[in-house]
């Protein structure tokens, strides 16, 4: 929190393309210790990176915030109750198939049309299963069945996403495009990410989830001084 970051945001599964998930009391094994220790010493939001209902209950219980869900409820359609149930907030995020398949030549007639339509379909259920608009976020899942000029034209047309939830989340950070024309691995990729975050927020970006807190939160700070100088 000292570094800038506003949320902490926790996960015990990858989702990295060509993974495999792991079970809940895996998940829990890994993520309550963490929650437990962290919850008193901070008054930060904590998210909670799962697709899983029982997961989300018990860090619910225990003093988690909000869960953000990569399958935009299309895995555990459970989670939306209880996220109601706790006042929870919720990230939805766009994914074509699962993190084992979603990188299989991903194919979009109109990517930022279809992925509108996708998130505007899970925010609808969220708010069906009790959960107020103003508790959700969207994400519009950069490198989750995407190509890399999927990725670009979704930047380019965030404002597509505003209004479906409270704001729009993007997490651009290390992902595989941001290394394409340097070529650089994901451990020295702190440029290239610092390009595509300063990209989403002048296109509407509202939170963004990085790795790299205190040099990304130099990049937003003056991108969000930049649009209040020039908005109107």
């Amino acid at each position: 929190m000292k570094q800038g970051a506003d949320i902490i945001d926790l996960g015990a599964e990858s989702t990295r393309p060509g993974s495999h998930g792991v079970s809940a009391d895996t998940q829990l094994g890994r993520l309550l210790p963490v929650l437990e220790e962290i919850r008193p010493q901070t008054d930060a939001i904590i998210s909670i990176d799962t697709r899983s209902s029982v997961v989300a209950k018990f860090c619910l219980a225990i003093g988690a915030d909000v869960i953000n869900d990569v399958s935009g409820l299309n895995d555990d359609i459970e989670l939306a109750p209880v996220c109601n149930e706790h006042h929870a907030g919720l990230i939805l995020m766009h994914m074509r198939g699962t993190p084992a398949t979603m990188q299989q030549e991903p194919h979009f007639d109109d990517v930022a049309s279809e992925v509108a339509q996708s998130l505007s379909e899970s925010v609808a259920i969220a708010i069906h299963h009790g959960i107020d608009k103003e508790f959700i976020l969207v994400d519009p899942g950069l490198g989750f069945g995407k190509n890399f000029t999927h990725n670009y034209i979704l930047l380019r047309n965030l404002d597509r996403f505003i209004g479906l939830g409270a704001g729009v989340l993007v997490g651009p950070s290390r992902k595989a495009f941001t290394g394409e024309l340097s070529g650089l691995p994901a451990s020295a990729r702190q440029f290239s990410t610092a390009a595509a975050v300063a990209i989403a927020v002048i296109n509407g970006a509202d939170v963004i989830r990085v790795h790299d807190v205190a040099e990304m939160r130099q990049v937003t700070d003056i991108c969000d001084h930049y649009s209040e100088l020039t908005r109107g």
